[in-house]
């Protein structure tokens, strides 16, 4: 996965709070996202949303002076071959430059752009608080996604995933399908309190593994609003092969064998790691996000 090493970065698409301390308050969301990986397994062992095991106590990281703002290190697609901060910047500018384009064409809702917080530890939101071990998520209270980096870590050493790059991509590209989601009205979809493979739940997790196979489809010709040439050069067979091995590792029936020595259908909340590859796979294949209609 290359950058165009002259492009320059939007990071005003990324809010870097690591090492700060944010104010929020409401009540905890479970479920409905990739990355809240921690959460699915307690979900799976019995542990509603309300008891995940969240603290609302200060958990904060302390300031950090050396920690570089990514408003300050990330600058252009060269800093985004290097860095992983600067990668997510790239990707979420990607991703919503793409979105933008994609609705406005097929006269759908207009798309707005939704920021990405990066936080270490601890983070306060419309929907809640959260720590790190919640992974990656998307609020619908304040449409924003938040991400510790730190989780990418977890995704190789705790799931097994072969990670990369695209790893990383493909994580933030599907909070960004549940963004598009949320403008579409269909996010409220999966809040009924149901579990199981066939659940309101699993498919709206799988379908914003779609769209986020659809964007993947389009990454490398999607233009870069400042420059008008793609802000994605170059994405191979490997980098996808990671993507989809990173959507395995998060499948329910992968969680549950690897946590609770036994797979148990009827509690899944986010798909199997086969449906999860499908999904992102047919997303891709086709670059159609009417072919994503997982609800039919």
């Amino acid at each position: 996965m290359q950058f165009d090493d002259n492009a320059r970065l939007d990071t005003s698409e990324v809010q870097d709070v690591r090492g700060s301390r944010i104010p929020g308050g409401g009540a905890t969301i479970g479920g409905g996202v990739v990355g809240l990986v921690v959460l699915v397994v307690g979900l799976v062992l019995g542990i509603g949303p309300g008891q995940s095991g969240l603290s609302s106590g200060d958990q904060s990281a302390p300031a950090s002076s050396s920690l570089a703002r990514v408003e300050q290190a990330c600058r252009t697609g060269q800093d985004a071959d290097t860095k992983d901060d600067c990668r997510i910047v790239a990707v979420v500018n990607s991703v919503q430059d793409y979105w933008t384009q994609e609705l406005g064409r097929s006269g759908q809702v207009a798309y707005t752009k939704a920021p990405t917080v990066l936080f270490s530890r601890q983070v306060d939101t419309a929907c809640g608080n959260a720590t790190s071990e919640v992974g990656p998520f998307y609020c619908p209270g304040d449409r924003t996604v938040y991400l510790d980096l730190g989780f990418f870590d977890d995704l190789r050493t705790k799931f097994g995933a072969s990670g990369g790059p695209f790893a990383q991509a493909y994580v933030v590209a599907h909070e960004y399908g549940h963004h598009v989601q949320d403008l579409q009205g269909t996010l409220g979809k999966s809040h009924n309190g149901l579990t199981g493979a066939d659940s309101a739940s699993v498919r709206t997790e799988l379908q914003a593994d779609c769209y986020a196979g659809v964007w993947a489809h389009h990454a490398t010709t999607v233009k870069d609003e400042s420059t008008g040439r793609p802000l994605i050069t170059s994405l191979t067979g490997a980098d996808i092969n990671d993507g989809l091995d990173a959507a395995a590792a998060v499948g329910d029936d992968r969680i549950q064998e690897e946590f609770q020595g036994r797979v148990t259908p009827d509690t899944w909340t986010h798909g199997s790691s086969e449906q999860r590859q499908q999904w992102f796979g047919l997303g891709y294949r086709t670059g159609d996000m009417a072919r994503c209609d997982t609800f039919r």
